[in-house]
């Protein structure tokens, strides 16, 4: 016959109350940063949604320029107000502002710098800036044969 030692007491009251505190503390450290979180979502959206517009932008005006039949309008900064349902008066919808200046690449008639500048005050009123050196492209004259602008 063998003995063995078993304890059949099981857990007591104080290690329940302790495994409680801990998932307790555990579960509040995890609802602290939900706020964060949500700020760094929101944070995030209206980024990408910029860099969309910015992006979109920029590509507007480049196949523009290219074009040796369209003219350009040298100066700026233009400013335009684009909202994201791209309709007035829609609860909760985003507006950016999208600052656009066009200039002469040093003495060359045919190349342009475009800087796209796109904010979204109240939040952000530095916002996002990228430019690009566009030059005419014959292959790009659109219609064929039309006049120089």
């Amino acid at each position: 016959m063998s003995l063995s030692l078993c304890n059949n007491r099981g857990m007591g009251l104080i290690e329940v109350v302790i495994a409680m505190f801990l998932t307790t503390v555990g579960i509040l450290a995890i609802l602290s940063l939900q706020p964060s979180a949500w700020r760094t979502v929101a944070r995030a959206d209206y980024l990408g949604r910029a860099s969309g517009i910015l992006y979109k932008t920029l590509q507007d005006n480049e196949t523009r320029i290219m074009n040796p039949c369209n003219a350009v309008t040298i100066g700026g900064p233009t400013s335009a107000a684009v909202t994201v349902s791209n309709q007035g008066g829609v609860a909760g919808d985003a507006t950016y502002i999208v600052e656009t200046t066009i200039v002469q690449d040093g003495t060359n008639a045919s190349a342009f710098v475009v800087t796209v500048t796109v904010t979204w005050p109240p939040l952000n009123n530095t916002g996002i800036t990228e430019s690009m050196t566009i030059t005419r492209q014959e292959m790009c004259r659109f219609p064929t044969g039309c006049p120089d602008a």
